[in-house]
C-alpha cells in the first residue's frame, strides 16, 4: 500500500524511518529459526512469512491419542463449520491447530511477538485463511469450507501464484472472479495461456495445490533497494547506489560465502504500471573483485558502483530525460569459500611427492613413464628439424597441447608468464600444467611465483621421476595441485 493511500484510510498514521531493514531481517530470521525446533520442514516467504509442514507431529500425536472425543479445536473455524471428531481429516486439523497455538506461543514468549495462523490441507489454503481472524488469531480452514474462503476472494489476483501480468491476460478474456476462473472452458484457457499456465492456475482456482513444503537453508541472494518519488541524474544514481551497498556487503560477509553475479533492478515512473514496471540487467563479478570480498567494504564500494553503473546505461540512455522510482541491488550466485582459513592462494596448494608411473582402475587413461619418453622424443624431433635453437623454446611461449610433453632431456618445465612482453621465465614444480597456469587470474599467477619463488625446490632441476609398476598409494594427499596435472 502507499503512504499517500495509507494516510487517506488513517489521517493520525505515525511514519517512522523504515529504509534500514536490519532489525527486521535480523527479527525474521529468529522466527524461521525459532520454528525449526519445532519442525524442520519450514520454508520462508519474505520476511514476516513462514510455511510450516506438521504432518510428521500431526500423526505421532494421532497415535499417541486413545480418543478423540475430548479433542478442543484451537482458535477459529473458518464459517463456523462445525468439527466431526469421528472424521480423521478434521482431526488431524485440529490437532494442527493445537500446534499452531503451542508455536504461536513460544514466539510471544521468547521473541515478544504477535503472530496469526492459518491451518489447512496445504499451503495455498493455509496462505488463504491464515489473514481471516486479525490480529494475533488463528483458523482452521475444513474441506468443506474450502470453496466458500476461494469464491469470497475479491478477484483472481489474490490466488498466490497468480501475478499481476496473468490477471491482465485473465481480465481480456473476461475472467475477473475466482468463479468465472473455474467455470472458464480449459480449451480456451490454454490456447490463451499455454497448456501448464492454464492448467496451473486453474487448480490453484480450486484450492489444489500440491507443492511441498521446502526448506529454505541459507539465503540464495542477497539485495536491498530503495524507492523514492524521483531520481532522475546519474549523480543521484551513484549517490543512491553508494547508500544502499554498504549495509549488503556487510550481510554478505557475515553469511560467509562470495557471490559471483551482481544484479541491478530499476523502476521508472509509469502512469500506467505504477508498481510493476522494472526492469534488470545482471553480470558476473570480476575476478580481481571477488578477490577482495571479506577484505573490507572500503575497498569495494567505488569499484561495484562503476559495474553497476555499466548495467544502469545498457537500461536507461542518459542523454533523454528519465524518471526512476526504485533501485535495487542484488549479489547472487554465492558460493563457499575454498577454506575457512583466509590466505593467498599458495596455502591451498602444496607439492606433491615426484610422479610415478601409475594405473588408473577407475576408468581414467593410464600414465606410464613411455608415454612421457615417447612425447619427450617427439618433440626433441620436432626442435631438431625446425632448426630451433632451445633458448628460443626457453624465452618464448610453450606449444602447448591435451598431453604432456617434456623439453630436452634435463630441462626443466618452464613457460614465459605476463604478456605481451614476457620478461621472466619461470620454473614450475613437477605437478602444474603451465596450460592451467596460464590460464589463472595475473594477480593468482603472481601469488603462485611468489609462493614457489621462496622454497628451495624451485632451484633445482626436475628429476626424471623412475619407472615402476607400483601403483599409487590411496593414502596420498589430497591437494589442489592435483587439479593443475596435465591431463
Amino acid at each position: 500500500m502507499a503512504v499517500k493511500a495509507a494516510k487517506e484510510i488513517c489521517p493520525h498514521l505515525v511514519l517512522v524511518n523504515g529504509e534500514d531493514l536490519t532489525p527486521y531481517r535480523e527479527t525474521s530470521y529468529k522466527v524461521t529459526e525459532l520454528l525449526e525446533e519445532f519442525c524442520p520442514l519450514v520454508e520462508r516467504l519474505g520476511f514476516d512469512e513462514n510455511f510450516v509442514d506438521v504432518t510428521e507431529m500431526v500423526e505421532k500425536r494421532l497415535k499417541q491419542q486413545k480418543t478423540s472425543s475430548d479433542l478442543v479445536v484451537a482458535g477459529h473455524v473458518y464459517n463456523n463449520h462445525a468439527i466431526d471428531l469421528h472424521d480423521r481429516t478434521h482431526v488431524a486439523l485440529v490437532l494442527g491447530s493445537q500446534i499452531a497455538e503451542d508455536i504461536r506461543r513460544a514466539v510471544a514468549t521468547t521473541l515478544g511477538l504477535t503472530s496469526c495462523a492459518g491451518v489447512a490441507s496445504n499451503k495455498l489454503l493455509a496462505k488463504l485463511v491464515s489473514g481471516t481472524f486479525k490480529p494475533n488469531q488463528q483458523t482452521v480452514l475444513l474441506p468443506q469450507s474450502r470453496q466458500h474462503l476461494l469464491r469470497a476472494l475479491r478477484g483472481v489476483q489474490k490466488i498466490p501464484g497468480i501475478g499481476y501480468k496473468t490477471a491482465k491476460r485473465l481480465e481480456t478474456l473476461g475472467i475477473e472472479s475466482v468463479w468465472q476462473l473455474q467455470t472458464f472452458p480449459a480449451t480456451a484457457l490454454e490456447k490463451e495461456l499455454g497448456l501448464s499456465l492454464a492448467r496451473r492456475i486453474q487448480k490453484l482456482s480450486y484450492g489444489d495445490d500440491d507443492s511441498p513444503v521446502t526448506p529454505s537453508g541459507p539465503p540464495q541472494s542477497f539485495s536491498d533497494e530503495d524507492s523514492f518519488k524521483k531520481c532522475s541524474t546519474e549523480a543521484e544514481v551513484k549517490e543512491k547506489l553508494l547508500e544502499l551497498l554498504p549495509n549488503l556487503l556487510e550481510r554478505v560477509y557475515k553469511d560467509g560465502r562470495r557471490p559471483h553475479t551482481l544484479r541491478l533492478t530499476i523502476r521508472q515512473n509509469s502512469s500506467s504500471e505504477r508498481w510493476f514496471h522494472r526492469e534488470s540487467r545482471q553480470c558476473p563479478i570480476p575476478p580481481h573483485l571477488l578477490q577482495c570480498f571479506g577484505q573490507g567494504n572500503a575497498n569495494l564500494l567505488s569499484p561495484l558502483v562503476d559495474v553497476l553503473m555499466k548495467l544502469f546505461h545498457k537500461m536507461i540512455n542518459v542523454e533523454v530525460p528519465f524518471h526512476l522510482t526504485l533501485l535495487s541491488v542484488t549479489f547472487s550466485n554465492l558460493k563457499e569459500l575454498p577454506s575457512t582459513k583466509k590466505g593467498s592462494i599458495g596455502f591451498y596448494l602444496k607439492e606433491m611427492p615426484p610422479k610415478r608411473d601409475r594405473e588408473v582402475d577407475d576408468g581414467d587413461a593410464v600414465w606410464l613413464q613411455s608415454h612421457w619418453r615417447t612425447r619427450a622424443t617427439k618433440a626433441r624431433r620436432h626442435l631438431e628439424e625446425k632448426d630451433v635453437p632451445e633458448a628460443e623454446v626457453l624465452n618464448g611461449p610453450l606449444p602447448f597441447s591435451s598431453h604432456p610433453v617434456d623439453h630436452l632431456e634435463d630441462t626443466p618445465k618452464a613457460m614465459v608468464c605476463g604478456q605481451p612482453e614476457p620478461t621472466e621465465v619461470v620454473v614450475f614444480p613437477p605437478d602444474v600444467d603451465p596450460q592451467t597456469f596460464s590460464e589463472l587470474p595475473p594477480d593468482v599467477q603472481e601469488d603462485l611465483m611468489a609462493q614457489w619463488k621462496s622454497q628451495e625446490a624451485i632451484s633445482k632441476p626436475l628429476e626424471k621421476p623412475k619407472a615402476t609398476n607400483e601403483k599409487r598409494s590411496s593414502a596420498q594427499v589430497n591437494t589442489l595441485l592435483r587439479y593443475l596435472k596435465p591431463r
